[in-house]
């Protein structure tokens, strides 16, 4: 059995985990930062990284003993986000990573962030129902976040070819900026879903951007729907209407979500018929919204291909699915953790082999 302590510091959640084999989540530790961000309606960078100073040790120590660990030398390998992701947030649980492996002698194992979203299918937790994606590849994974949404095809384990991704704004980005023109506050996504709960989502007609053409048949791009939404909302109180009204406003966030979960999962769909995948996972903080996720396990039941999303959990970010891609990265690259002179990236690109373009 291999145990891996893993460390995820990103953006502005400091993460502990430790994980069994790849997949058993043996703890789970995630110290959020969403209220001392809210006032900044995003996440202020230097607030998060002195945030993770304070987070850090307390975080590990309390996943280590969740998971029944008092000497960290038990553990076979010790792995932690190198990017992408804000640097001085990185740097913080870098940093740590290699002060344990040094001080245990333990391989140390860089991860990247977006490869530790697609294990995050792999993650078995207590509660968790539909099992996880077998070894039957190629594997659609759409990866739709605050920071980025890239649909990806998976060969094989950490083997990966770029099908494309947004050309502007990521989906979670989309969400925040549209939640601050409806005045919903931070983060967007829970509060768009929040507000859109009564509301009637084929009230406004709201563009699909990119639905036709081969040139951009696998891109996203969400700035037209975004100037939309800023049209719409003029016009509306040009009118003499009150945004804040409750079903308007209901009406306003459920347009505006499913038109962003048509596209999603549009593509998706496309992708996985495109390359014959009988398996599609999709990952991220996004993937937690309930119209997305409704309106994929209808599309791909009629497709009737597998489909795997994380459980709530497990799809912002935390450190169980950091230790599960270190876990299946290790299998392909035995020297991986040979070396503790790893740096960080702020832009660090998926790598897997099989090219960035279809």
């Amino acid at each position: 059995m291999t145990k891996i302590l893993a460390i995820e510091t990103s953006c502005d959640e400091t993460a502990a985990a430790v994980i069994e084999d790849g997949q058993k989540m043996l703890s789970n530790v995630v110290a959020t930062q969403i209220e001392l961000h809210r006032r900044f309606g995003g996440v202020f960078p230097e607030v998060a990284s002195r945030q993770h100073v304070l987070s850090i040790q307390p975080v590990i120590t309390q996943a280590l003993a969740q998971a029944g660990i008092d000497n960290v030398r038990a553990l076979d390998a010790v792995a932690v986000t190198q990017g992408p992701g804000l640097v001085g947030s990185l740097l913080v649980g870098v940093n740590a990573a290699k002060g344990i492996a040094f001080a245990s002698g333990l391989p140390l194992l860089p991860v990247n962030h977006l490869e530790g979203h697609i294990y995050s299918n792999w993650v078995e937790m207590p509660g968790k129902s539909g099992g996880h994606p077998t070894d039957n590849f190629p594997v659609v994974v759409l990866i739709v976040s605050g920071g980025h949404t890239e649909l990806v095809l998976m060969t094989g384990h950490g083997r990966y070819r770029r099908l494309g991704g947004t050309l502007d704004d990521a989906a979670g980005e989309a969400f925040d900026k549209v939640a601050r023109l409806l005045a919903l506050g931070f983060p967007g996504g829970p509060a768009i879903q929040r507000a859109a709960e009564s509301g009637d989502a084929t009230r406004f007609d709201l563009p699909r951007a990119l639905r036709h053409g081969e040139e951009h048949r696998f891109n996203f791009s969400f700035s037209g729907l975004k100037t939309a939404m800023l049209n719409l909302t003029r016009r509306l109180e040009q009118e003499g209407l009150d945004l804040q009204e409750p079903q308007l406003l209901a009406d306003l966030a459920a347009s505006f979500q499913q038109a962003v979960a048509d596209v999603l999962v549009d593509k998706t769909a496309d992708a996985a018929s495109a390359f014959g995948a009988r398996q599609v996972c999709i990952c991220g903080g996004v993937s937690a919204n309930a119209c997305l996720r409704a309106t994929a396990q209808q599309r791909f039941a009629a497709l009737d291909i597998l489909f795997y999303i994380p459980p709530f959990a497990l799809c912002t970010d935390n450190a169980a699915m950091i230790g599960a891609a270190a876990y299946y990265r290790w299998q392909l690259e035995p020297t991986l953790g040979d070396s503790l002179g790893i740096d960080v990236y702020a832009n660090l690109p998926l790598v897997g082999g099989e090219g960035e373009t279809p």
